[in-house]
């Protein structure tokens, strides 16, 4: 998860997985990936995968927090959120375009703005939070993170819960 200053405030780094990828095509995800040998933690994953993602300069950044693991039941996934403040923000790109559609930065006042808070509901039965960036839904585990932390800086507004939009 990486927040950095803006013109407007506030900013975080999301982006908008590859259509062709195996898992979660055209998914809005924050950056980052899996654990390779050699990397010592989450954080150097974290910004190991954000520099080959989007050429995220890894000096360019405080890590702020490594989050507990969550285990993401759909994929059998265990992630390890890592918070990061991107101090000196930089050029950043899809430089993967293979696994990269996309890289957005949203004005955090944008995703706490009510009108643009929802509740998605899937195929599947999965419902939780979701958020409208531009033309893009945010939802899912990035939804659900943003949501916690939202909730935990104590930066959430109320917002209409019974406002539900099918995601497939």
């Amino acid at each position: 998860m990486l927040f950095a200053p803006g013109e407007g405030g506030t900013e975080v780094v999301l982006t908008q997985r590859a259509a062709n990828m195996r898992s979660h095509p055209g998914q809005v995800a924050f950056p980052g990936g899996g654990h390779e040998e050699g990397d010592v933690s989450a954080a150097g994953t974290a910004l190991r995968e954000a520099s080959e993602e989007i050429g995220l300069c890894r000096d360019e950044v405080r890590v702020v927090a490594e989050l507990p693991p969550l285990h993401i039941p759909v994929s059998g996934y265990d992630v390890t959120p890592v918070l990061g403040w991107w101090h000196s923000p930089g050029r950043i790109w899809a430089r993967q375009p293979a696994e990269v559609e996309q890289v957005l930065t949203v004005r955090l006042e944008t995703l706490l703005d009510p009108a643009r808070r929802f509740r998605v509901r899937h195929p599947s039965g999965f419902t939780g939070p979701g958020f409208s960036a531009g033309s893009l839904t945010v939802w899912g585990f990035t939804a659900g993170l943003l949501d916690q932390t939202f909730d935990m800086a104590g930066l959430t507004r109320a917002w209409d819960r019974s406002v539900v939009r099918e995601v497939s």
